[in-house]
């Protein structure tokens, strides 16, 4: 399976710590470092994904558990929470064009206290796509004190693609605009890129035609 480039710092440390503790202890000196070496392999996995077809799909933009939906006047907030077992790379949810890239300094909340959103060191995207506007927020929490994201404004994204990462556990929030409707509820498990986390426009229209009979 693909590694993030972020993680080749981890493994050259941790390959150098390996060869000084197998030379001063012997080859079982170097057991701590070689299991950390697959848990840094294990952590920044990044696999390919295809997303699913189909037009209007809103994807999850992390792979976690979704730990809020929650409407405000301007639309909704899926929370998602990363545990250090998840996957951390970060996807578009929807195809379209950064319009705004905002770092914030803050707090290093747990990433699942609700004031982690407006508290904790963040960085935010707004994807124009067609429409409405979509929010994606990397959230910091306790243990991840590093985010990283490739993208700036005026950069063009497709739905699942790779938009950044964070390190070591931590939060993705979506915004969803106010006409989207999200299909997912706290406690349901997704995957960044693959799972549908809400749809737009026709989408909804049919999907609520199909439950309505």
């Amino acid at each position: 399976m693909p590694v993030a480039v972020q993680a080749v710092p981890f493994l050259a440390a941790l390959g150098a710590l390996a060869v000084v503790a197998g030379w001063a202890f012997g080859p079982w000196g170097a057991g701590p470092a070689v299991f950390l070496s697959l848990f840094v392999l294990y952590f920044f996995r990044d696999p390919e994904r295809v997303p699913p077809p189909g037009e209007g799909l809103v994807l999850a933009p992390a792979d976690g558990r979704v730990t809020a939906v929650q409407a405000d006047g301007q639309g909704t907030r899926v929370s998602i929470f990363l545990s250090v077992l998840d996957c951390h790379i970060n996807r578009s949810p929807v195809a379209g064009i950064i319009t705004e890239a905002r770092h914030t300094s803050g707090r290093y909340r747990p990433a699942w206290d609700r004031r982690a959103s407006s508290e904790n060191e963040r960085n935010h995207l707004v994807i124009r796509a067609e429409g409405g506007d979509y929010g994606v927020t990397q959230i910091a929490g306790v243990l991840a004190r590093r985010i990283v994201c490739g993208k700036k404004p005026g950069d063009r994204v497709e739905r699942g693609e790779r938009i950044g990462m964070i390190r070591f556990g931590s939060r993705t929030d979506l915004h969803l605009p106010a006409d989207v409707r999200p299909v997912v509820a706290p406690g349901d498990r997704v995957r960044g890129g693959l799972t549908i986390v809400a749809r737009a426009g026709a989408a909804a229209a049919r999907a609520a035609g199909g439950m309505r009979g």
